[in-house]
C-alpha cells in the first residue's frame, strides 16, 4: 500500500464515521479531511498530543514535518506500523482509529522523531519529547534506541525501551514489558530483539541479549539469557518451554504457550 492509497482509504473511513456519528465531525475534519496527505495529519495529530504550555502544538509540528522532510523513511515506516496493527490487532477493523486513536502507534511515531532528533546531534530537544512521550502516552523508549518498521505496542501502557535497545522489523510487544539493563552498567546493555518476535505483557527482558529472529517471549516472563531463534520461552527465570507454531509470531499474536509446548513434544517424539 502506497501513501496515496492509504490516505485515500483514511479519507473515506473518516467520512463514514461522520455519516454515522455526527459529534465526530469536527475531530475528524481537524485530524484528517483538513489535509492533503497523511504526513500532514499525522504531524497534526502527535503535535497536538505533545504539546504542553512549555512547547505549543505549533511549534511541535514544525520541528515534525522539518524531520519528515529531511528523513522519508520517517513516514514510510509509519505506513508499515499503520498496516502491523491492521493486520495483529484483533480489535481493530479499519486504519481510522489506529492513527487517531491508537496510543501504541502514536508512540512509536514521536519516537521516530526523538530518535531522528538525537542521530542529528539535538539530544537535549530528543529527551524532552522522549519525557511527553512517556507522560502523555505511558511509553518510554529512550531516543537513542532503534526500531524498524511494522512494529506493533498493543496496548503500550507502562512500556519500557532502554537507550541500546535494537527492535527489529515486524515485531509485536504487547503492554508493561521492560527492554532494560541489569544495573547500571554503561556501554551496550540492553537487549536486541530480531523480526518476527512477539514479546507477551509484562515480560521483562534484561541485559545485552538476543532474543532471536521468530521467538516468543510469554507474559511475566524475566528473560535473563539469550533466546534462540524459533523457539518459545516462559517463566521466572525465562526457560525454553516449546516452540512456536508460526514462523513469525508477530503476525499470529497466538498468546497460549501450551500450544507451542504440544508442538514441541510432537517434534521431540518424532526426532
Amino acid at each position: 500500500m502506497n501513501q496515496q492509497d492509504l490516505w485515500q482509504e483514511f479519507h473515506f473511513e473518516a467520512k463514514r464515521v461522520i455519516q454515522s456519528e455526527p459529534l465526530l465531525a469536527s475531530f475528524l475534519h481537524a485530524c484528517i479531511l483538513n489535509h492533503q496527505n497523511f504526513s500532514s495529519a499525522l504531524s497534526f495529530i502527535l503535535s497536538g498530543k505533545m504539546a504542553n504550555d512549555v512547547m505549543p502544538a505549533v511549534s511541535f509540528r514544525e520541528i515534525f514535518e522539518q524531520a519528515y522532510t529531511n528523513d522519508p523513511s520517517i513516514i514510510e515506516n509509519a505506513m508499515f506500523d499503520v498496516k502491523a496493527v491492521l493486520d495483529r490487532d484483533a480489535a481493530v477493523s479499519s486504519v481510522l482509529p489506529v492513527l487517531t486513536n491508537f496510543k501504541g502507534f502514536l508512540a512509536i511515531q514521536v519516537h521516530r522523531l526523538a530518535h531522528y532528533l538525537w542521530k542529528n546531534n539535538r539530544q537535549d530537544l530528543a529527551l524532552f519529547i522522549q519525557s511527553r512521550n512517556s507522560e502523555v502516552l505511558s511509553v518510554d523508549v529512550h531516543p537513542a534506541a532503534k526500531i524498524g518498521k511494522g512494529i506493533m505496542f498493543d496496548h503500550a501502557t507502562g512500556i519500557v525501551v532502554g537507550e541500546t535497545a535494537v527492535i527489529e522489523d515486524n515485531v509485536s510487544i504487547l503492554q508493561s514489558v521492560t527492554l532494560g539493563g541489569t544495573g547500571n552498567e554503561s556501554g551496550d546493555r540492553h537487549p536486541k530483539v530480531r523480526q518476527g518476535v512477539m514479546i507477551g505483557a509484562g515480560a521483562k527482558i534484561l541485559g545485552n541479549i538476543e532474543i532471536g529472529e521468530g521467538a516468543k517471549v510469554g507474559a511475566g516472563s524475566v528473560v535473563l539469557t539469550k533466546v534462540p531463534a524459533h523457539t518459545t520461552v516462559a517463566g521466572v527465570p525465562a526457560k525454553v518451554v516449546g516452540k512456536p507454531r508460526w514462523q513469525s509470531p508477530c503476525e499470529t499474536m497466538e498468546q497460549n504457550i501450551l500450544a507451542d509446548n504440544t508442538q514441541r513434544q510432537v517434534e521431540l517424539r518424532e526426532a
